[in-house]
């Protein structure tokens, strides 16, 4: 063989494996939109990848995900949507994240959506009904909302005394504020307390509220469910046990950073089967056929610690229907 005959040779099979990659197909990629931090969403993330392992996929194995934080500032959403349209992921997903599913909606027609909402998906335009979708959207519904009034009497109940309870709303997602707002109303006129609501959307303005709520001698706090105050859960657990105040969250992760109570459903379980149904929709199937899900699991969980430090008896019937009590 001549020379050049062999670096010819050489040359063809080197180009082998280029080759071979070339034809490779092209890994998906999911768009996350998160209305929080990469930091403060640790958990969700973990449980969104973990119902994305369910279905075979693996992050950095078979599926990209490229991640897009709104870090509690809402009006940004509809530029980062856009950005994930530009960026033509497969599918892009919103658990957890009201604002962000309607910004998604904005922005396309085409690209399959997952959201995570609290509020109700049909009245929120996102479906055309909760079994059969319709469109480019489905995901899963929280519920948040909806378990408003068993949170506010469950609060009660464990601070029976409590004549003036405050509630924290944030304005800035106005469609979920309202509706929170009715069922607290509806709510606090069946059990007889009265209401004081203080709104905020920073950092600043959760200050000021305490400050003010405080001022107007409240009996007991009420988070609204909203994904920036989960930004914020350690500034609000903090504040609540400085100033001595009984606080009833939304989730989970409010009571093990040293909050009270909470009483909803379980958002990492929400966020796994919204990574079940983005790895559905990498396999083919269509988010118009696949029916809004919506969790049957809630959590009840209380902090005794907490408690201790604020005074408070724990009824044996609150314990007993408790899924978890924090020691």
């Amino acid at each position: 063989m001549k020379r050049r005959e062999f670096i010819t040779l050489l040359g063809g099979a080197a180009a082998w494996p280029l080759a071979a990659q070339a034809q490779q197909p092209a890994m998906p990629v999911i768009g996350f939109l998160g209305a929080g931090s990469v930091d403060t969403w640790v958990l969700y993330v973990a449980a969104f990848r973990k119902g994305l392992n369910e279905t075979g996929f693996v992050e950095g194995q078979n599926v990209a995900i490229e991640y897009r934080w709104a870090e509690g500032q809402y009006e940004r959403m509809a530029e980062l949507a856009a950005d994930l349209v530009r960026r033509q992921v497969a599918v892009i997903a919103v658990p957890g994240n009201s604002p962000g599913a309607r910004a998604s909606k904005a922005a396309t027609a085409t690209i399959p959506i997952v959201f995570g909402v609290g509020d109700d998906p049909v009245k929120a335009g996102l479906v055309a009904s909760i079994g059969r979708p319709g469109g480019n959207a489905t995901g899963v519904n929280f519920f948040t909302s909806d378990v408003v009034a068993k949170r506010l009497a469950l609060l009660h109940d464990l601070v029976p005394g409590a004549a003036r309870v405050a509630a924290l709303l944030n304005p800035n997602d106005a469609t979920r504020a309202e509706a929170v707002l009715s069922d607290l109303q509806a709510a606090a006129r069946i059990i007889g307390v009265q209401l004081q609501i203080y709104n905020a959307s920073t950092s600043g303005e959760i200050d000021a509220a305490f400050a003010a709520l405080v001022r107007e001698r409240a009996d007991a706090l009420f988070i609204g469910p909203d994904p920036f105050f989960n930004t914020r859960r350690v500034q609000l657990a903090t504040m609540a046990a400085r100033h001595s105040l009984p606080t009833s969250y939304f989730e989970r992760e409010f009571v093990a950073a040293g909050g009270l109570m909470s009483y909803g459903t379980s958002q990492a379980d929400a966020y796994r089967l919204a990574g079940v149904y983005a790895g559905r929709i990498l396999k083919g199937e269509k988010p118009a056929d696949l029916p809004v899900l919506l969790p049957t699991k809630f959590e009840l969980v209380i902090n005794l610690k907490t408690a201790k430090a604020l005074g408070l008896t724990v009824p044996s019937s609150l314990l007993a229907i408790a899924d978890e009590v924090i020691e």
